[in-house]
Parts: C-alpha cells; sequence; structure tokens
C-alpha cells in the first residue's frame, strides 16, 4: 500500500513540477530534421537562410514577416514613421525582456544595428554602412538615418535581430556565437554542433507562451539518412525532401507531404567582359535558347519547380508578368552564334556549388550538355558552397549557377545586389559575381531609390528588368523550386510553410 501511495505520490509531483505529463510531454514536444546546419548562434554574424531561420526562434527584429503570405508586421517596433527619404522613426514595444531578464530598450537597438557595420561580428556589413546615425529619443523611441534613400530600409527589418546590449558586450565574441541571448519565442538550451540544438518555450513572451514547447532541431544534410530518420519516427517532420525521394515519401502512408511553390529562382549569372564573345547579345540569346529548361524540370527535378523568365518572383515588387522565356530552339541558337561570327563556338567555364540548391550540381552537368549541342565548349566547375561563394563575392567568375529569393520582397535590392556594376564603395554588385555591367540599368536602378511614389517607383523596375532580362539578357533564368516538407501524419502537427522555407516554431503547432 506504501508502495502504490509512494509512485502515485512522485507521478502527481511530476505532474505539478512539470506541468504535464508523458502524453502532454509528448504533444508540446518537436523533433525536426533539416537539411542545412546552422552556423552559428550570433545573429549577425551569418546571413545565410539556414542560420537566420534558426535565429528567427531565439530572436526578434524591429518587424517580422508572418504566416504562409510573409506579410510585414510589428515585432519589438510596434509602428514606424518614414517622414522623409532618408529618417525612420521607430516606436518600440514595451515591457519585452530578454532571455536572461534584461528589458528591452532603444539602447539595444542602437547597439544592435551599430555592430553590423563590424566586419568581425556581422556579415550585414552593407546594411551597418548605409547608416548614417541613430538618435535615441527615449527609452522607447529611436531615429535612423540612412546616408541615402533606401526605400526597402524596413521591409529588411525582419532579419536584423535585435541583441541584448549588455550580455553581449560582456561576453567573449566566442560566447556569443555559442549561447544567443534574444527576446524571442524560443530560450537557448544546447547545441551540439552538426548534430543538434535543443530550445525551449519562452513562457514570458510578448506574443503569447508558444503552444510547443521542447523543440529539437537535427541537422541531417544527406537526404536518404533524413528521409530513413522519418520513416523510422525519429523526427515529427522534415525540410528539404529531395525530389529523387519524392515518390517515396508521397507512397508511405505514415506520412503527409506538403509542397509549396518556392520564392527562389535558380539562374544563370552572366559576366559582359569586353571582348568576350558573350558580350554580344546575339551570343547570350543563343546560350539561353540552348538550354532546355522543360527538359531540366521534368528529368532532374522530377516535376519539382516552375520555369522561370525573371529572378524576381511574382509577390516581389517589381515582378513583369509580361516578360516571356525565351523558347528552347537549339537550331536558332546555331544561327545567332554564326550571325555573331561563334560558328565555331567558344570556350567558357560553368562555376557553381554541388551542396546548395536543389540538383545543384546535376542542372549544371545538363546546362554544359546543352551548350555543347550548339558547339560552346562549357568546362564545368563546381565545388562547395564555402569555396564558391567567396569566389561570387570577389567577383572572379564569368558564368555561374545560383539561387536567389529576396527577403525584402523588392526587386531594387534585388537588382542592386546582382546585376548593378560592382561598386565596392558603395555596395553595389556585392553578387554580381561575373561582373556583368550595363550603365543604362545602373541609372535607372540608383533613381528609384530616390522615388517617393511607390506605384511610379514599381512602374519603373518593372521596365528595368525587362530591360536586364529582355533587352540585355543580364542572366539566364532557369526555374523556381519548390519547397517540399514531409510530416509524421499520427503527430497532430499543424504546419504551413513560410514563403522564407524558415521553420518559426511559434507558427506551428501539435495536438
Amino acid at each position: 500500500m506504501k508502495k502504490v501511495f509512494l509512485l502515485s505520490f512522485i507521478a502527481a509531483f511530476m505532474v505539478a513540477l512539470f506541468g504535464f505529463g508523458g502524453q502532454a510531454m509528448a504533444a508540446s514536444s518537436i523533433v525536426v530534421a533539416v537539411d542545412s546546419p546552422p552556423r552559428m548562434m550570433n545573429p549577425h554574424g551569418d546571413d545565410s537562410d539556414a542560420n537566420l531561420s534558426v535565429m528567427a526562434n531565439f530572436f526578434d527584429g524591429l518587424m517580422q514577416r508572418k504566416g504562409s503570405d510573409g506579410i510585414l508586421a510589428p515585432a519589438l517596433a510596434m509602428r514606424y514613421e518614414h517622414p522623409d527619404l532618408l529618417t525612420w522613426k521607430f516606436y518600440l514595444r514595451k515591457g519585452v525582456k530578454f532571455h536572461n531578464g534584461n528589458p528591452f530598450t532603444a539602447e539595444d537597438v542602437k547597439f544592435s544595428f551599430e555592430r553590423l557595420s563590424d566586419p568581425k561580428v556581422s556579415e550585414f556589413i552593407n546594411t551597418g554602412k548605409s547608416i548614417a546615425s541613430i538618435d535615441i529619443i527615449d527609452e522607447y523611441t529611436v531615429v535612423i538615418k540612412t546616408k541615402t534613400p533606401i526605400p526597402w530600409f524596413a521591409n529588411n527589418l525582419h532579419q536584423v535581430y535585435i541583441m541584448d546590449k549588455e550580455s553581449t558586450e560582456s561576453r567573449s565574441v566566442g560566447a556569443v556565437q555559442q549561447v544567443p541571448i534574444g527576446t524571442g519565442a524560443y530560450k537557448f538550451v544546447e547545441w551540439i554542433k552538426g548534430s543538434y540544438v535543443k530550445m525551449e518555450a519562452n513562457e514570458g513572451y510578448w506574443e503569447g507562451a508558444p503552444p510547443i514547447k521542447k523543440v529539437e532541431l537535427k541537422p541531417i544534410k544527406e537526404p536518404s539518412t533524413r528521409f530513413a530518420a522519418l520513416v523510422s519516427g525519429q523526427v515529427d517532420f522534415t525540410s528539404g525532401v529531395p525530389v529523387e525521394l519524392y515518390e517515396k515519401v508521397v507512397k508511405n502512408p505514415k506520412l503527409q507531404v506538403i509542397n509549396r511553390p518556392a520564392r527562389r529562382s535558380i539562374f544563370l549569372a552572366l559576366g559582359s567582359k569586353p571582348g568576350s564573345a558573350w558580350e554580344d547579345i546575339r551570343v547570350r540569346k543563343a546560350m539561353y535558347m540552348a538550354i532546355n529548361e522543360d527538359e531540366i524540370i521534368e528529368k532532374i527535378m522530377r516535376g519539382h519547380a516552375a520555369p522561370a523568365a525573371q529572378i524576381p518572383d511574382p509577390p516581389t515588387i517589381g515582378y513583369n508578368a509580361s516578360i516571356k522565356r525565351l523558347a528552347y530552339n537549339p537550331e536558332e541558337a546555331k544561327r545567332l552564334l554564326k550571325e555573331a561570327g561563334y560558328e565555331n563556338g567558344f570556350d567558357i567555364t560553368l562555376t557553381g556549388p554541388n551542396d546548395r540548391y536543389v540538383q545543384d550540381e546535376k542542372i549544371a552537368e545538363a546546362v554544359v550538355k546543352y551548350l555543347a549541342k550548339v558547339g560552346i565548349k562549357a568546362r564545368l566547375d563546381v565545388k562547395p558552397k564555402a569555396v564558391f561563394f567567396p569566389e561570387v563575392f570577389e567577383g572572379k567568375l564569368e558564368f555561374y549557377l545560383i539561387g536567389w529569393f529576396d527577403g525584402t520582397f523588392d526587386m531594387g535590392r534585388t537588382y542592386f545586389k546582382l546585376i548593378h556594376t560592382r561598386d565596392k564603395e558603395k555596395g553595389f554588385g556585392a553578387l554580381n559575381g561575373a561582373k556583368f555591367s550595363n550603365p543604362d540599368i545602373d541609372t535607372l536602378l540608383e533613381a528609384t531609390a530616390s522615388m517617393v511614389d511607390q506605384e511610379k517607383r514599381k512602374g519603373v523596375l518593372q521596365y528595368i528588368n525587362k530591360l536586364a532580362m529582355v533587352g540585355s539578357i543580364a542572366c539566364i533564368p532557369l526555374h523556381y523550386q519548390q519547397d517540399i516538407y514531409a510530416i509524421q501524419k499520427d503527430r497532430g502537427i499543424k504546419f504551413q510553410p513560410r514563403p522564407d522555407r524558415w521553420l518559426v516554431f511559434k507558427e506551428i503547432s501539435k495536438q
């Protein structure tokens, strides 16, 4: 009798102590497999989606993107004013606390934005350098002035996370990279690099405590291993379902598949080096028409992609629905090459990553084969993204495969990064790794920055888009990816994919 009473007492004590029993524990926890691991816990130190997605759970920005439409909404700033082209005034949320108990104030905003321009701790250098001044009006009001007009400034603030000034300054750079202290919906528990990240609900979160109380994020790079973890029940759901395993996932009665068109476009960046064959618009058009994108989608992407005619996707300001893909036509490609004086083709190197985008290496291999059929001798040079991207930033390539979607939903920002002539001093063309240059596009782009009338600006951006994609063939668009997720059917998970592919756990629930 005493034993039964003791066991009952222990069970009751556990429920009282933790607030739930075994069943409730299972319902309030989740294990998720992802294809890319976070690199660090410093929210400014890595601007990749893989890192920003994890940081979105520990930190908040002044703004946030919500739900399946990615609508810009208030976060640590309740509202803002934009009284002139250079000035942004933010009214901050009161009563918010960092995970260490420190109150959130304007001092933390000023500190965080000033930190962006330090290359030792930040990859948001351009954002940091664009700021002329940050003035604290009072504890909950701050004014940021930019050096030049930046129409998309507020649109980018969901991924500029606010850090606790006191704890960041008092810790070493290494400690900040290991343990995040934010205001986010989840508190950091443990990170074993390459194995898992554990987090727990912030019960005092300003938006209300998130429904899932414990989260374990498991980075599993190898697709078949990720699939095996899902099938065996080791994880509740996974992102990045590989297209080659899609049919297996669909046929498994235990699993539910969720698809959504991705915002990311995959394209071929092409330089315009004076004296090169591809400086000629006829050659650029021939290269475009030589590539059978429909076949790439059918055979390499297994149908999980949509053909693209431009870099921006439909929700992006500046997307132009009138731009159409050039049809696959190898005979016309040969004719154009002959007309341009390259009947016997020319040599060019196609560079690309082999571990960044869906089927990236196979797509690059296919492009090389298509170009060979019209006489262009392309040498394939694929490499890990850790090697590839520094080459893009250094501007040392001539032709490469890359992907893009704009987190600000603004084509102006996109083209300033990808298409504008490289200008290190001004921060233009940072991702224009093949050094494409068109002075007319540059002039028009720079003019849009000071346009107050947003409808007029949208129209000019659409015009620039057509000039770039049709008039200049600044790049060769391929397709928009598809985001694919798989979930254990019996786990009661309610999940809607976001357009940025981030996993923000406060938006996910589990019955």
